[in-house]
C-alpha cells in the first residue's frame, strides 16, 4: 500500500468503491480507467465529473495561497512586538512605589514624599535547601532525566509493535471497548446498592433502569463493531501503513520537537512584553471618603495590548499545531506516492519549506479557525460551569459542541489535502467535502477506533511505567527519610 512500481505521478482516486467498502480510501488503479461507452437510452445519466476527483502529490513548485491571512498574521505579530518594545521603553519605575507618593493639594497631583528613600529594587525569591533536601531533589531530577531517556526506546518499541503486530494489537484492544464500560456499569450498580446514602437518594427501580440503559448502549456499540467489521480491517491496514510510514521517516521525531522549541523561543519575548506592559501607567490621586490617596493607574492601551498579545499567542499556537500536521502529511504523502525502490529525498525539508512558504497562508487560516473554535468551546464550557437552568440552553450547548466538532473534524482532512496538493484552504476543504460525502462513515469509524486504540495503548504503557517509577520514587523517599532521621540524635 505504501509503495508501488508504477509511476509516482500517476493519478490516484481517493474514493471508496461502493461495491467493496473494505477498500482503503486511497487506492492505486491497477488498470487504466476505461473510456466511457456510448450511452444508450436505458443507461443512467452521466455522473458529475467532479464526483471522480483525482489526487496525487504535487512535487512541482507551488504558488502562494491564502496570502491575506499570512499578511494579517504578520500584522498581529508586528503589532505585538512593536507595542511590546514600546512598553519596555515607556515603563514607569514607580510601579511598586505608590505608597511613597502623597497628594499635593496645591498642584492637585501626587508627588514623592521627601521622607521616602528613593531607590529602585528588584525582589528575588530564593529557596535554601539542606544537604539532605538537595540530595533528594537531585535524585528526583535523575528520575525525570531517566524517564526522558527511556521514553525514546519506549516510543520506538511501540512503533515496531504497531508496524509488525498491528492486527494482534487491534484485536486484543477491541474487547476492552466493551469490557471497560461493562465493568464500570456493574461496579457503579453494586457500589450504589451497598452505599446507604446512594441507595436512599436513588431507588432500586431507577438503578436498574440506568443499568439496563447502559447495557443497551453497550449492545449498540457491539452491533456497530459487528456491522462494520470490514472497517475494522480498514483500520488495521491504515494503522499498519501509518506505522510503516513513520518508521521510514524517523526525522519527524527531530523536526517536530524542534518546531515546539521554536514556538517556546518565540513566546519568550511576548511574555516579557506582557510583564513590562503592566509597568505602563502613572500614579494619580483618587478620592475616597473625602480624602485623596495616590494609587496606580494603568494606561488605557494596556488592556487592549493584553488582548492583542494573548490572541496572537493563541493564534500562533494553533497555527504551529496545524503546521506540524502539514509537515507530517506532506512527508508521509511523499513516501506514499513514491516507488518501492526509491526513497524520497529531503521530504521533511520540502514539507517544512512548503509549510512556512507557499502554504503559510493556508496554515494561518486553519490556525485562525481552530483558535476561534477553541475560544467558543471555552466560552461554552464556562457557561456550562455556571449551571444555567433550562432545556433550551442544554440543546444550544449540544448543537454548538456538535458544530465545533464538525469544524474540527473537517479541518483535519483539509490540512492534509493542502499538504498533498498545495491547494488553497477553501479548495482543500471542497475536496474534503467531496471525500467525506462518500466515505463519511469509514472516516469517522477509522478516526474513532484508531485514536481510542492508540490512547488506550499509551495509557497502559504509561500506567505500567508509572508503577515502576513510583516504586523507585518510594524507595528514594524512604532512603531520604532514613538519612534524615539518622542525623538526629534522640538521646540526651
Amino acid at each position: 500500500m505504501g509503495s508501488s512500481e508504477e509511476d509516482p505521478n500517476k493519478l490516484v482516486c481517493f474514493y471508496e468503491s461502493s461495491s467493496s467498502p473494505s477498500q482503503p480510501l486511497l487506492i492505486k488503479p491497477t488498470s487504466p480507467i476505461p473510456e466511457p461507452t456510448t450511452p444508450s437510452a436505458a443507461s443512467p445519466p452521466e455522473p458529475d465529473p467532479t464526483q471522480f476527483l483525482q489526487i496525487t502529490y504535487n512535487y512541482g513548485p507551488r504558488p502562494f495561497k491564502d496570502i491575506p491571512f499570512i499578511i494579517l498574521f504578520i500584522l498581529f505579530v508586528i503589532s505585538t512586538f512593536g507595542l511590546g518594545i514600546f512598553s519596555i521603553c515607556n515603563k514607569n519605575q514607580n510601579y511598586n512605589n505608590a505608597s511613597s507618593f502623597i497628594y499635593n493639594p496645591s498642584s492637585g497631583s501626587c508627588v514623592k514624599d521627601s521622607l521616602f528613600d528613593n531607590f529602585d529594587y528588584w525582589v528575588f525569591v530564593g529557596f535554601s535547601f539542606s544537604s539532605s533536601k538537595s540530595n533528594f531533589l537531585k535524585d528526583l531530577i535523575w528520575v525525570l532525566v531517566i524517564t526522558l531517556i527511556l521514553s525514546v526506546p519506549i516510543c520506538f518499541l511501540l512503533l515496531l509493535l504497531l508496524k509488525h503486530y498491528t492486527k494482534q494489537l487491534v484485536y486484543v484492544a477491541l474487547p476492552f471497548f466493551v469490557i471497560v464500560p461493562t465493568f464500570i456499569n456493574v461496579y457503579w450498580f453494586v457500589a450504589c446498592t451497598v452505599s446507604s446514602s446512594c441507595s436512599d437518594s436513588l431507588p432500586l427501580v431507577y438503578r436498574i433502569l440506568v443499568l439496563v440503559f447502559v447495557f443497551l448502549i453497550i449492545g449498540v456499540l457491539v452491533w456497530i463493531f459487528v456491522a462494520n467489521w470490514h472497517r475494522i480491517e480498514l483500520t488495521v491496514q491504515i494503522i499498519g501503513i501509518a506505522s510503516d510510514a513513520l518508521s521510514k521517516n524517523l526525522g519527524l521525531f527531530v523536526a517536530l520537537p524542534l518546531l515546539t522549541l521554536g514556538l517556546v523561543v518565540y513566546y519568550a519575548p511576548i511574555v516579557v512584553f506582557l510583564v513590562f506592559a503592566r509597568l505602563n501607567g502613572k500614579i494619580v490621586p483618587k478620592e475616597s471618603n473625602g480624602e485623596y490617596k495616590c494609587v496606580w493607574k494603568q494606561d488605557s492601551w494596556v488592556p487592549a495590548y493584553f488582548a492583542l498579545a494573548i490572541l496572537t499567542m493563541l493564534w500562533s499556537l494553533t497555527s504551529m499545531v496545524e503546521a506540524k500536521a502539514y509537515v507530517i502529511s506532506g512527508t508521509i504523502a511523499q513516501w506514499y506516492f513514491s516507488k518501492e525502490d526509491t526513497k524520497p529525498k529531503r521530504s521533511i525539508r520540502s514539507s517544512l519549506r512548503n509549510a512556512f512558504g507557499p502554504s503559510s497562508g493556508s496554515i494561518c487560516l486553519s490556525g485562525l479557525l481552530i483558535c476561534m473554535v477553541r475560544i467558543v468551546r471555552a466560552a461554552v464550557d464556562s457557561a456550562r460551569q455556571e449551571d444555567v437552568p433550562g432545556f433550551v440552553n442544554l440543546i444550544l450547548r449540544c448543537c454548538v459542541n456538535a458544530l465545533l466538532s464538525a469544524v474540527d473534524f473537517l479541518n483535519k482532512f483539509t490540512i492534509n489535502f493542502a499538504a498533498i496538493t498545495g491547494e488553497a484552504y477553501c479548495s482543500s476543504a471542497r475536496m474534503t467535502y467531496e471525500l467525506l460525502k462518500r466515505n463519511l462513515l469509514s472516516a469517522v469509524f477509522v478516526e474513532t477506533v484508531s485514536t481510542r486504540l492508540l490512547a488506550g495503548i499509551i495509557f497502559v504503557i504509561s500506567a505500567v511505567y508509572t508503577i515502576a517509577v513510583s516504586r523507585l520514587f518510594i524507595s528514594l523517599l524512604f532512603q531520604f527519610l532514613y538519612n534524615l532521621l539518622s542525623k538526629i540524635d534522640f538521646h540526651p
